[in-house]
């Protein structure tokens, strides 16, 4: 039976033999914490096989999915933001958002893009948590803008995906002007007689939340999504009770009426597609 027995003690691999896994071929759950191969994932649509637990991820992913063969055509790229502030905390303004392109590859925190959802014209602006938060800048307001107003010359539906951790503080009431000018657009669009679509997804908060997040013609989220405007611990400190159960969750919230319905990351080209369809008609 040595067949699966080891005869020998001591026995070793010599270091130059030893094959090591390439880097980013595995990740971890973060929820059930088993391993997940990266080819999977990407088949999955970042959804974990074992827990159906949707994994945090950008604008590339999201356009992979929701865009025909993943071409579209990105809107507005060149726009950065300034400093209008001089505002310096640990590090200058500046530094901080060139250390975070560098990082992440993007110039700010949403990105846009126009191209085909199942054959039809779509403008989808998504939010990147990995830049500085998914915080809500000037650039991010002026990016929503634009590609409402793009989205109103063509004649084709917006869809906008939020990922934030609200309004950036190092612009200041730069980033809170930016409510208003996307809330004011958003009533073009709807004069228009265009639809909205709102994809909440994990998390989105603050001034966000309280803005573009929650006017769409349908607001829908992904499962076990955080929602909301201020932290739970804030919330708890300042009421001074126990919040309820799975509070700011995206199934929290549906079951107040604040969601039109919950859809699965590996439905959603799908859901949004035949709502697009039906009120077409």
């Amino acid at each position: 039976m040595s067949w699966f027995k080891r005869n020998k003690a001591g026995i070793n691999t010599a270091t130059e033999n030893k094959k090591e896994a390439p880097d980013g071929m595995w990740n971890k759950c973060p929820n059930c914490k088993k391993p997940l191969l990266n080819s999977e994932q990407v088949e999955n649509k970042f959804v974990c096989q074992y827990c159906d637990y949707h994994i945090r991820i950008g604008s590339a992913a999201y356009f992979s999915i929701l865009f025909d063969d993943n071409n579209f055509t990105e809107l507005f790229a060149n726009l950065r933001s300034g400093d209008p502030l001089q505002f310096s905390d640990t590090k200058p303004y500046p530094v901080r958002l060139a250390d975070s392109q560098a990082k992440t590859g993007l110039t700010d925190a949403l990105r846009s893009g126009h191209g085909k959802m199942n054959g039809e014209d779509i403008v989808i602006a998504c939010m990147d948590f990995t830049f500085i938060g998914g915080s809500m800048g000037s650039v991010v307001g002026e990016k929503i803008a634009r590609s409402i107003d793009y989205a109103i010359e063509h004649k084709i539906p917006f869809m906008l995906i939020s990922k934030s951790g609200g309004a950036r503080m190092m612009e200041a009431a730069f980033s809170l002007m930016q409510m208003a000018k996307t809330s004011a657009k958003l009533a073009l669009l709807a004069k228009a007689k265009l639809p909205y679509v709102c994809l909440l997804t994990d998390p989105t908060t603050g001034g966000v939340t309280a803005s573009y997040a929650m006017l769409g013609d349908i607001n829908i989220a992904e499962p076990g999504a955080l929602i909301g405007f201020a932290g739970p611990r804030v919330i708890k400190e300042t009421i001074k009770k126990d919040l309820p159960k799975g509070f700011q969750t995206s199934e929290f919230l549906l079951e107040h009426g604040f969601l039109d319905f919950i859809v699965d990351r590996r439905n959603l080209k799908e859901k949004v597609s035949a709502y697009l369809r039906l009120i077409k008609k």
